[in-house]
């Protein structure tokens, strides 16, 4: 058995932190990812600066990736501004992103559920050329809603599937989701889109996140996201916790002898080459 793992320390892991890595830095570490077997790499997210100021020169960072045909690139965008810089930006895959929570939404994204729904489906219909997964926070817990109900979720899901979006992964934004409040969730959404491949973007409160793995394995799931040293978290979500860790992902799949085609020594190394920015990056201003 083999399951793929999309690298997002670059976007999910650095908006979080008070500091802005340069981009050749970024570009370094998206190189050393790649180098330990990492052929999914989310490298940053076509937002506003103003609001988000760790994704500053997220354009020229695209422009720039080393391009190889067996790694990807993906970046995300909240709404039909950010999937016109994407394009621009000569992005190969763009990870077009909603809330299921009102209150997240508006929060996040300066607007209700429906409002950025239409706007990302408006964008994705502009431009048939573009590769589009979909990604929904919050899909099981809201710091300002409460537990998200599956119906919900599915009603979310369902509409990026009707953009024609044929991967859709579902966010612990918070990381607080039980592993069985995401298990019911997950195979009500799979049950609603038999035909969509589901991936879980998984942050970490309790230490639950590998026994979730598990348990979504059980049930067909063979993507997961994860964040080299676990950082992470959204700004726009109080009390959002870290990403699963990538090296304890890769650890705990390899010792359940599940492949991953990930080097665990030059997983370490980009870990080092992550730390040495950080440390020599610019604080936030």
């Amino acid at each position: 058995m083999t399951v793929t793992i999309t690298e997002v320390v670059l976007r999910d892991g650095l908006q979080d932190e008070a500091v802005v890595v340069a981009v050749a830095d970024r570009i370094a570490i998206a190189e050393a990812l790649a180098e330990s077997g990492i052929r999914h790499i989310e490298a940053g997210s076509f937002v506003n600066p103003e609001r988000v100021p760790q994704m500053a020169g997220v354009d020229e960072l695209a422009a720039a990736l080393p391009r190889a045909d067996e790694v990807h690139y993906s970046f995300l965008a909240l709404n039909g501004r950010g999937v016109r810089r994407a394009v621009d930006a000569g992005a190969e895959n763009v990870l077009v992103v909603a809330s299921a929570s009102g209150g997240h939404s508006r929060t996040n994204a300066g607007r209700d559920v429906d409002a950025a729904i239409e706007d990302v489906a408006r964008a994705v219909a502009e431009n048939p050329g573009t590769s589009f997964i979909a990604g929904v926070s919050t899909a099981f817990a809201c710091p300002f809603d409460g537990d998200v109900p599956a119906d919900r979720l599915v009603s979310v899901a369902e509409r990026f599937a009707a953009m024609g979006v044929r991967r859709i992964g579902l966010a612990d934004t918070l990381g607080t989701a039980t592993t069985d409040h995401v298990v019911r969730s997950l195979a009500a959404v799979r049950d609603a889109l038999p035909d969509v491949d589901l991936s879980l973007h998984l942050h970490n409160a309790h230490g639950q996140a590998l026994r979730t793995v598990d348990a979504a394995i059980d049930l067909g799931v063979v993507h997961f996201d994860s964040a080299t040293g676990g950082y992470g978290g959204c700004p726009f979500a109080p009390g959002a916790h870290g990403n699963i860790a990538t090296e304890d992902l890769v650890a705990h799949l390899h010792s359940r002898g599940i492949s991953t085609g990930i080097d665990e020594t030059a997983l370490a190394n980009a870990s080092e080459l992550l730390e040495r920015a950080l440390a020599r990056a610019v604080p936030v201003v």
